[in-house]
């Protein structure tokens, strides 16, 4: 397959292009910089230059390839509407060049705060409320006859290289030096392994159920307080419970999230994309390459 793949220099995207390849695919990067460029270009794939609001640019490349890999999102959380807005706008672009084919559109969206069925976020969890549009977008595609599919990444994909949550979590402890959970730290969170997030991307695009769905998690929900734990152990920082005014302040922006309880199953993405996660776990992740 040729596949169009948008966030294609980014810590997932990254993966998910040397996953393409190595699956015998041709990959077709989207890049807003040189710098990113040859990020893409290293991994062996081709660049396609432009960014998120050039919306005719991801038109055309969605139309001249045989399936398309979302993946890319402005993470400036200080605006995030703004963000969630571009994300929209790109995804329905992208989508509406590949109305009346059969051509699929694999979207990345985040599981964190979805409702759960049975004490867990199951695949048949909606995403009305997110607020993130990226799912609820896709979806609507589907409605109107586009192959498209959604991969519901952990909050946490993990591995060497990352920069997302767990390291603001770290860096928090630091500048405030205390390794801090909201209230009773119960809240738990799902994650996964970046490789194995990158073969379920890789995957989705070439067998995806229209329509579908998929959490891509491995572990189901750790607890925010054994997170908290293992930094402030390892760091030699004493570890705290926080009030919802202090949780703001120590977290920042991140307080939004980080008092979410999203654990998370995985039984019919394993089942649909015979998919299983085999890397390491976050724990052991953090303890081996976050410090």
């Amino acid at each position: 397959m040729k596949v169009f793949v948008t966030g294609a220099s980014g810590f997932i995207g990254s993966a998910v292009v040397r996953d393409l390849i190595a699956a015998g695919h041709q990959v077709i990067g989207l890049a807003r910089t040189e710098t990113s460029a040859k990020v893409i270009t290293d991994a062996g794939a081709a660049v396609l230059m432009g960014g998120l609001e050039d919306l005719d640019i991801l038109k055309k490349a969605a139309a001249e390839a045989d399936g398309v890999i979302h993946i890319a999102f402005i993470h400036d959380f200080s605006q995030y509407a703004k963000a969630g807005g571009v994300d929209r706008e790109a995804i329905n672009a992208m989508g509406e060049a590949l109305i009346g084919t059969s051509k699929p559109i694999v979207v990345s969206a985040g599981i964190l705060g979805l409702p759960t069925i049975g004490g867990y976020t199951t695949e048949e969890s909606r995403a009305d409320n997110s607020l993130r549009p990226s799912e609820t977008t896709a979806m609507a595609l589907a409605a109107k006859g586009v192959h498209a599919s959604v991969i519901r990444l952990a909050p946490s994909v993990h591995d060497k290289g990352d920069k997302g949550f767990i390291p603001f979590i770290i860096q928090q402890a630091k500048k405030h030096g205390v390794s801090a959970y909201p209230a009773d730290g119960s809240n738990r969170w799902p994650a996964v392994h970046r490789l194995d997030a990158a073969r379920a991307f890789r995957l989705a695009v070439e067998k995806a159920a229209k329509g579908f769905t998929y959490n891509v998690i491995s572990d189901q929900g750790i607890p925010i307080k054994t997170i908290a734990t293992l930094i402030g152990e390892t760091l030699n920082l004493p570890i705290a419970s926080l009030s919802e005014e202090e949780t703001a302040k120590h977290f920042e922006w991140m307080s939004r999230f980080i008092a979410f309880d999203s654990p998370a199953t995985n039984f019919q993405t394993q089942e649909q994309l015979g998919w299983k996660p085999t890397n390491i776990d976050l724990l052991t992740d953090m303890q081996q390459n976050y410090f």
